[in-house]
Order: C-alpha cells, then sequence, then structure tokens
C-alpha cells in the first residue's frame, strides 16, 4: 500500500452487530490528515419503517435498555433519514472529493472490522473503494491495556460522529505515548 495521504474515519450506529440480520441506522465519517486534523466531515441517518425500526431495536432489548438516550435519538431521527443507497451515494461523493486520485481509501476506527462487514454487506460499492488494511484503535487499547494497565476513558455516545471523535481522541492517546 503506498502511504495514504489521508485517513477516512467511519463510525455506524446499527441496531445490533449481525450485518445479515441487523441493519444500519446512522453513520459518521471524518476525513483527518496523519495529524488527525479534521478536513471534512459527513453524516447520514438510514430511515426505516418506523414498525420495522421498533422490532429491529426490541431484538437487541439488553444493549438498547442499557443506552435509552441513543435508542430514543435515533428513533427520533429516523423519519428525517433517506434510503440506504442514497447514503451511500452520498458517502462514494464524499470520498471522491477527499480521496480524488487514492485507489484505495484506509479505513479507520474503533473495532472497524465490525463496521466493515457491515459496510461489506450494506455498501458494497463503498466497500470496492476501501484498502484491506485497516487502522484498528481497538488494537492500541488491547495492547496499551493489557501490556500496560493504560485505559483511555472515552465516552461511549453510541451516536455516530460523537463515537468517530471520541476514536480519534483515543488513538492521539496512545500515540503521545510512544516514543520513535
Amino acid at each position: 500500500m503506498s502511504k495514504a495521504k489521508k485517513i477516512l474515519w467511519v463510525d455506524l450506529e446499527m441496531t445490533g452487530l449481525d450485518p445479515v440480520r441487523d441493519e444500519i441506522l446512522e453513520v459518521a465519517a471524518i476525513v483527518t490528515d496523519w495529524d488527525f486534523k479534521e478536513i471534512a466531515t459527513y453524516e447520514g441517518i438510514v430511515r426505516h419503517d418506523s414498525e420495522k425500526l421498533a422490532k429491529l431495536l426490541d431484538r437487541n432489548a439488553g444493549f438498547w435498555n442499557e443506552h435509552p438516550e441513543a435508542r430514543r435519538g435515533l428513533e427520533e431521527q429516523n423519519e428525517s433519514g433517506k434510503p440506504l443507497a442514497e447514503i451511500e451515494r452520498e458517502l462514494l461523493a464524499f470520498c471522491d472529493e477527499h480521496f480524488a486520485g487514492e485507489t484505495k481509501i484506509l479505513l479507520a476506527g474503533n473495532s472497524i472490522h465490525q463496521d466493515r462487514r457491515f459496510i461489506d454487506q450494506w455498501w458494497p460499492v463503498l466497500s470496492k473503494r476501501l484498502h484491506y488494511r485497516m487502522l484498528d484503535v481497538s488494537a492500541w487499547k488491547v495492547v496499551f491495556e493489557g501490556k500496560y494497565g493504560k485505559k483511555f476513558a472515552k465516552p461511549e455516545d453510541h451516536r455516530a460522529l460523537e463515537d468517530i471523535r471520541g476514536s480519534i481522541m483515543e488513538l492521539e492517546y496512545y500515540l503521545k505515548k510512544v516514543k520513535v
């Protein structure tokens, strides 16, 4: 992989963790440079039939009962959302604008492999634009907690834009501890 000039940070909020059974509710994307300065942001809400949405969320009631504010916010904004295919088109246009000339885009985030599974399932055209290598902040978390006992106090809002900004802050925290 030639050095990527920029990074595409993505966070998805989903009804659950199974990309076949569950669906995407919300997406946020942030383009940064390698100093993690924000260049651009994108937010999208996927609209669902309200009855179907309630059933999807109820299937994972244990999680959503622990995070009622996040559930309420996602349900309230559902009607202002857009169809899944339209969100993919907007994400592709966002990538075209900020990654012109780059053959494959470096994807980053916390537990980004999970988000990537949903991207592969629901947004196949976007998936083809992404490099197979990913920058997963969770790997840093595992090393720093396991080896050094260091833990980053990341807020868990379970809202896409806030979560992805938290992931960027978390990686910055770990990198400040590295001596090169």
